[in-house]
């Protein structure tokens, strides 16, 4: 049986009892970072063997993993923070077991997730959004940025501490965007966790040019 199980995006208070129960009774924890997951394991006192799978796995870990599953192992899947399978590696795994294992049970236990987070205190609409990832680094930014203002929901999109100036300058330089109310969660649920409203201009100009660290949320508010 395969677990995704959602931990903590940054407080490490905000994981569920179910969630804690599942990962202590796994045979198996596979963890985007063994490294940066055993700080959250070790605070709960989960022993489990944690197993490495990150975007740059080859597909024989993939096997591996599913030879472990055809053992009846009992396995959980996390990321370094929130949902597993959102703008995460752990969707092609768990896309190649779907395949590879048509009968395995894949179980969902839900939890945090940074971009509901932000969208749940933006304050615009949420009944319709449409969420985008992480923009392209280089190739292919601009035309991403150009096919999101075509679309006439709430937009939400992670983008890195290296890049958020850069995103917020692309967006104050596309007509579509310019005058749009914007909101920008940096640090959520953590001691530094700091909210921006306004447009991309003006939000540009409260980010401290000096140091910029976490990761951002930014949630634009649907075209009127």
């Amino acid at each position: 049986m395969l677990y995704i199980v959602a931990t903590p995006i940054g407080n490490l208070q905000d994981v569920t009892l179910r969630a804690l129960e599942i990962l202590k009774e796994s045979d198996f924890i596979l963890c985007e970072d063994t490294r940066h997951s055993r700080i959250f394991l070790d605070h709960y006192q989960i022993k489990a063997p944690t197993i490495s799978y990150h975007q740059h796995s080859k597909l024989s870990k993939m096997d591996y993993i599913s030879e472990l599953l055809q053992q009846d192992k009992n396995l959980a899947l996390i990321c370094d923070a929130g949902t597993p399978g959102i703008s995460d590696p752990g969707n092609k795994l768990i896309s190649h077991l779907i395949v590879q294992l048509p009968n395995l049970k894949i179980i969902s236990i839900p939890g945090p997730a940074a971009v509901i987070s932000a969208l749940s205190i933006s304050g615009f609409e949420t009944d319709k959004f449409i969420f985008l990832g992480f923009p392209p680094h280089k190739k292919g930014r601009k035309t991403f940025f150009e096919q999101a203002a075509e679309f006439k929901y709430t937009l939400a999109f992670y983008e890195s501490p290296y890049r958020i100036l850069k995103a917020l300058n692309e967006l104050a330089n596309l007509e579509d965007f310019k005058d749009r109310e914007i909101t920008v969660a940096r640090e959520l649920t953590k001691k530094f966790e700091t909210i921006y409203r306004g447009t991309a201009e003006n939000i540009i100009n409260k980010i401290p040019k000096n140091e910029i660290k976490g990761e951002f949320v930014v949630v634009i508010r649907a075209k009127k």
